[in-house]
């Protein structure tokens, strides 16, 4: 049994208005709060920020294998969220690329710093010596020896010694900021349990010896062991910006290989500003002129393809919040392309239909005729968009061009629901209207001289 027009009349109307309300800015219409986290999300492009493509620098001997760079880039994008960036992209590129786009983030050197930096900490046996802040030193688990060292700063013909890591940050159970004695704001660290017996031996029996704080194979902190210590201690010596960045650091983990910075750039939120208004206009001034010759050359069909599309774009914005999709330019561009999308699926309807009424037959006959011949022609063109949208998003995601993923997931979505209005919600309104005996004119169908019968139908 076919369903009554006005019963999924009513659905539409239910969507619409779930859509509208959420498409309406700011918390109007929601004593609630149910809207509270519902917002547009802008990209990069749109508001502005920070993009950086980091390039990974194995040392001699080391490949850099798909799962190593994965847990490079899930390490980086511990890191960006701790740096509180709203809708970030970390990304792989390649076989040895991570891209990171921080929107609204102000500070270029500051993310570089945090991001790029390998952040390996080790406390050391430094062998009875103090060893002064921003000595860089060879570090070891195993036995101390000597060894050439394999830093920037080594490339002299002298030794440096090794020193025996006693924990690093991969026992690290916890970090965190904190004050020491005088209120000074120092880095806390909480161990694991099986560092944390190993690091109780050491102290107990250490007490009086200096210990040294490595990160990144350079001392920044060297003290006197007081008292035995067995699962926390702090880092002092480091500013409060220091403080902060080192607990994000090691909370998110040391990187599994080095990263050097390939490409940094700074996008102004005025561009971006600017790129939203000109959209706007774009997308206002096209559907303006696909309302105006929709309706100069259906008429009646041309205007209920204009209701479509504005609850087309009503839905689309929605999904768009709801979801949530990331808006950039090119998204934009996707989305004002699968208006065209929209429209031409009303095309072939509506063509259909003038032919249908042509050959004599009735309106509502001519409807469904327009309806079901076009259904094919409307599926396979779609299908194919959408299939095609995906494998864009495939490989915009592997070469991490996130402008290529903007438009593949926004057309997807927008080519999606068009085959809803165009099918659905347009079929619907001239079935609901074929009961007013004055549509059944073959001039409402942009039709001046026709064979069409124009006895109005009884049936639904």
């Amino acid at each position: 049994m076919r369903i009554k027009p006005w019963h999924t009349l009513i659905v539409i109307l239910v969507l619409a208005l779930v859509a509208v309300w959420i498409d309406l800015p700011g918390d109007r219409l929601d004593p609630f709060g149910w809207k509270k986290n519902i917002t547009v999300h802008q990209g990069l492009d749109l508001q502005g920020g920070i993009q950086i493509v980091l390039q990974a620098r194995p040392p001699a001997g080391v490949q850099v294998t798909n799962e190593v760079l994965q847990g490079t880039r899930d390490t980086i994008e511990r890191r960006v969220n701790g740096l509180g960036v709203s809708e970030p992209v970390v990304q792989t590129r390649g076989n040895n690329q991570i891209l990171v786009e921080l929107p609204g983030y102000k500070d270029p050197e500051h993310a570089v710093q945090v991001l790029q930096r390998t952040a390996l900490l080790e406390i050391i046996d430094p062998q009875g010596q103090y060893l002064p802040v921003g000595t860089v030193v060879n570090t070891s688990l195993g036995p101390a020896k000597d060894v050439l060292g394999d830093t920037p700063e080594a490339e002299t013909a002298n030794q440096r010694p090794t020193y025996q890591t006693i924990v690093t940050g991969a026992d690290l159970k916890d970090a965190f900021p904190t004050t020491d004695n005088v209120g000074a704001l120092v880095v806390g660290f909480q161990l694991k349990s099986d560092a944390a017996d190993k690091f109780y031996q050491y102290t107990s029996t250490h007490i009086g010896q200096p210990m040294s704080i490595v990160v990144d194979k350079r001392v920044i902190e060297t003290a006197t062991i007081q008292n035995a210590i067995r699962d926390q201690g702090i880092i002092t010596g480091l500013s409060a910006q220091g403080v902060n960045d080192l607990v994000l650091q090691l909370k998110s983990g040391a990187l599994a290989v080095p990263l050097d910075v390939v490409q940094s750039r700074t996008v102004g939120p005025t561009l971006g500003q600017d790129s939203i208004h000109k959209s706007i206009i774009a997308g206002l001034v096209g559907l303006g002129l696909v309302a105006f010759f929709m309706i100069a050359y259906y008429r009646l069909p041309g205007v209920i393809s204009v209701i479509a599309l504005l609850l087309y774009t009503a839905f689309v914005f929605a999904l768009f919040k709801a979801i949530p999709v990331v808006l950039t330019l090119p998204g934009i561009a996707g989305f004002i392309l699968s208006i065209g999308m929209a429209v031409d699926a009303n095309v072939l309807i509506f063509a259909r239909l003038k032919e249908e009424l042509r050959l004599g037959h009735t309106v509502a006959r001519a409807i469904e005729a327009g309806f079901d011949h076009a259904w094919p022609s409307i599926r396979d063109s779609n299908v194919s968009t959408m299939i095609t949208c995906a494998i864009l998003f495939w490989f915009g995601r592997y070469v991490g061009a996130t402008i290529i993923q903007g438009f593949a997931l926004t057309l997807f979505i927008g080519v999606a629901v068009s085959m809803f209005t165009a099918i659905v919600v347009s079929r619907t309104l001239l079935r609901v209207l074929l009961p007013l005996r004055i549509i059944h004119n073959p001039w409402w169908y942009g039709i001046e001289r026709a064979r069409a019968q124009t006895a109005p139908a009884t049936g639904d």
